[in-house]
């Protein structure tokens, strides 16, 4: 039993797999489709995996990123698929991001293409009834945002009585994204009787919560949890002065397009590769994309296409390219500021080094990030090697608008001294002073009666006279 109390530790930490798929005794519809993909020997993952999705119990996979999560719980899941004469999902898969449907949705096409199966991706940032549309046609299993899927649960569009297995992917991503009221609604919406199988590579609070409310006794297997140091990743650091140095430095390393021929580019928020692309654009055109929530989404895809393929060898990004999406044979990660929290930088460079490939991290730095970077090193239990600062990269001057130093009025600017003000304004201020004496009758008249006149005294004013 772990730390939480209710979990059955299946696994812990194995080293890589050397176990062929064949040994598996696939269906030959999927096994032609998995042998087609080139794939020979399972991960830890994939091989743990298999016999507990097989079994039917709700599994909790805990692995970080690059270890075959894809593959490890649809291999069990598509073999025990049979056809039915049924147009609702049977299978229902749940991930955080509109890059990892698409993603998500084109595997499971590949792994099934000898099988009768319909895949179906649905996400926000499209048209909504389009996608009704091709639902209505018919889905064996459904890939989906929480997001879009609880506006079509809303809207009546999407039935959930024959879906007995539900996958959660990156469930921590989703929870930080805001999902959970989604979450639980689409859970809510689904037959009691089904196989849970949740995926993370951390594991908090929230999702403890969420287990406990909607999970029955599940299995855990745990394999390379996130802060476990990647150790086919060769990781180095620089110590920069700014976000523009932090540029030119780039621009320089990025000047080797023989060795960095496919970078991954990650910066902290939308406004920071905004600039970086505005910087690097003069210099690197179309060798250059961007991506971040702000973008369309067909530029989104269209700039990881373009990444994927080779078309572009940079690709500058935020978070919503570090989990879960596997682009082939990335060369460099390269770190232009530290993330806040260190479990990020782990899945950031995980991009590079997928499986047992070799890849390589670089980290920028300044003295307000040494901090977090500590805490990364802490987190992995390793010292980042640091690399001398080349003496050929420009220390620039130009500060981004979070880099200046905000000075601290002691007083108010717009306050205006009394004497620096004119004789129009003393004038006018005089004139203002002014107040409303209501009138002839309340200044004269009611002092001559002693009391105001209403409408209704003027018989009682006649007496007194």
């Amino acid at each position: 039993m772990d730390a939480f109390g209710y979990f059955k530790k299946v696994s812990l930490q194995k080293i890589y797999s050397m176990k062929p798929f064949a040994d598996l005794n696939l269906k030959t519809p999927l096994r032609n489709g998995i042998e087609e993909l080139g794939f020979e020997t399972m991960t830890p993952i994939q091989e743990e995996a298999f016999p507990v999705i097989l079994s039917g119990r709700d599994m909790i996979g805990i692995a970080q990123t690059g270890t075959g999560k894809t593959l490890g719980y649809m291999l069990p899941l598509l073999h025990e698929l049979k056809y039915a004469k049924v147009d609702d999902p049977r299978v229902l898969l749940l991930v955080p991001t509109r890059e990892l449907v698409v993603q998500v949705t084109q595997n499971i096409e590949e792994y099934s293409k000898y099988m009768n199966l319909r895949v179906l991706g649905i996400y926000g940032g499209t048209n909504i009834n389009t996608q009704k549309k091709a639902y209505a046609e018919g889905v064996d299993i459904l890939v989906a945002t929480p997001g879009r899927l609880y506006d079509l649960i809303i809207s009546n569009t999407v039935s959930f009585k024959n879906c007995k297995k539900v996958v959660i992917d990156e469930v921590d991503v989703m929870l930080d994204l805001g999902f959970r009221f989604q979450l639980t609604n689409i859970f809510d919406h689904l037959p009691r009787k089904r196989q849970n199988i949740m995926f993370s590579a951390t594991m908090t609070d929230q999702i403890e919560d969420f287990i406990k409310a909607y999970f029955y006794n599940p299995d855990k297997i745990s394999i390379a949890v996130s802060g476990t140091r990647l150790e086919n990743i060769d990781q180095t650091c620089y110590q920069v002065e700014n976000f523009y140095t932090k540029a030119n430095l780039l621009m320089h390393l990025l000047s080797d397009a023989s060795t960095f021929h496919k970078v991954l580019v990650f910066v902290g928020n939308k406004k920071s590769a905004d600039r970086l692309q505005e910087v690097m654009s003069p210099h690197y055109g179309n060798e250059i994309s961007v991506i971040h929530s702000n973008k369309t989404q067909n530029y989104r895809l269209r700039s990881i296409e373009l990444f994927d393929s080779g078309a572009s060898r940079i690709l500058v990004s935020t978070d919503v390219m570090a989990r879960g999406l596997d682009l082939d044979k990335i060369s460099h990660v390269i770190n232009i500021d530290v993330p806040a929290f260190p479990e990020n930088y782990m899945h950031r460079i995980g991009r590079t080094g997928r499986a047992e490939e070799k890849g390589k991290s670089i980290l920028f730095y300044t003295d307000n990030e040494k901090d977090s970077k500590e805490r990364i090193e802490e987190l992995m239990d390793y010292k980042i090697p640091e690399l001398d600062f080349p003496e050929e990269v420009e220390t620039s001057k130009r500060k981004t608008p979070e880099e200046k130093t905000v000075v601290k009025e002691i007083f108010n600017p717009h306050k205006v001294i009394e004497e620096e003000r004119g004789d129009a304004f003393h004038e006018k201020s005089e004139k203002n002073s002014k107040t409303n004496q209501g009138g002839s009758y309340r200044r004269i008249i009611a002092k001559k009666y002693k009391k105001p006149k209403t409408r209704g005294d003027k018989g009682a004013n006649r007496r007194r006279k």
